[in-house]
């Protein structure tokens, strides 16, 4: 058996065009601005849980914060592998502020699911807006959703993987 695996033979992923990378950065900053402004627009219309319209807001700003910092030179690594000192700092700040945002969404996940079903009645004192929250809900339940369908993507890319070095098409000598 010989020592080469589908990994070791992959190529470096070829890099986007930058109008590629534009929108996908414009596609990702809609949710933000859009928990932005619901946040902003229903600031005070859960008194069932008032730290939700709190929530929409924090996660959004700094989300859209994290996708622009994404943008700037810094953060891209130089070719050499070296880092720079600006770069490292950058590496620092995209980490805690991704933290940061790992703590937020397991609160928030605690002030959405602790008031299942919220009551939506705006005629009484303990009720919460029906778009907050359902906004809130579907885009933490959406987080959810998209973690299992990439853990459930990466299971099968890593046992079709599996399945193809175990029958030798994963190592391929000719190529040395």
């Amino acid at each position: 058996m010989e020592d080469g695996s589908l990994l070791q033979n992959m190529r470096q992923a070829p890099k986007p065009s930058t109008p590629v990378l534009v929108l996908s950065k414009l596609i990702v900053a809609v949710l933000p601005v859009a928990q932005i402004v619901i946040g902003g627009l229903f600031l005070d219309k859960c008194p069932m849980q008032k730290y939700i319209p709190i929530y929409l807001l924090v996660t959004g700003a700094f989300s859209l914060t994290l996708t622009v910092l994404s943008c700037l030179p810094c953060i891209k690594a130089p070719d050499e592998g070296a880092q720079t000192p600006i770069s490292t700092v950058c590496t620092a700040w995209n980490s805690l502020l991704s933290l940061f945002l790992f703590c937020w969404f397991i609160a928030g996940n605690v002030w959405i699911y602790s008031i299942y079903p919220a009551n939506y009645d705006e005629s009484g004192d303990i009720y919460c807006n029906k778009t907050l929250y359902l906004f809130a809900f579907w885009t933490t339940t959406l987080v959810y959703i998209f973690i299992g369908v990439v853990l459930a993507g990466g299971c099968c890319v890593l046992f079709c993987m599996c399945l193809c070095s175990s029958r030798g098409l994963g190592s391929n000598s000719t190529d040395v």
